[in-house]
C-alpha cells in the first residue's frame, strides 16, 4: 500500500446557510482538487474514497465523468469524518486485506 497526501488548497472552507440568501448553502465541487487526486492516481491498481458527508461521492461522481479508465479501479467508498492519519491508513489496510480475501 502507498500513502499519497492531496492537501485541498481551502480545507477548512465551509459555506452556512443564511436565511433570505439564495443556494443551498454548500460548497460547489472543487473540480481544481479533484484533478489533481485523478493525476495521482494515474497508474493505481486499486483505491479507496474515504470522506465525510458528500465530498467522497462527488469525487466518485468526478472520476466516473473525467477519468473513467479509473473507476473500474476503485475499490470502495468509506464514510469517515476527520480521521488522524493512523487512522485511516488501519482503515486501509483492513479494509484492503478484506477485499483481497473476497478476490480469492
Amino acid at each position: 500500500m502507498e500513502r499519497k497526501q492531496i492537501k485541498a488548497h481551502a480545507p477548512s472552507h465551509k459555506v452556512h446557510q443564511k436565511a433570505g440568501v439564495v443556494g443551498s448553502g454548500h460548497a460547489h465541487d472543487d473540480n481544481a482538487h479533484f484533478k489533481s487526486i485523478v493525476e495521482a492516481l494515474a497508474g493505481t491498481k486499486g483505491w479507496l474514497v474515504t470522506g465525510p458527508a458528500a465530498t467522497k461521492n462527488e469525487l466518485a461522481s468526478y472520476v466516473e465523468k473525467h477519468a473513467p479508465q479509473l473507476k473500474s479501479q476503485l475499490i470502495g467508498i468509506e464514510p469517515m469524518d476527520h480521521p488522524t492519519d493512523g487512522e485511516l491508513v488501519d482503515h486501509a489496510r483492513r479494509f484492503f486485506k478484506a477485499a483481497d480475501k473476497m478476490k480469492s
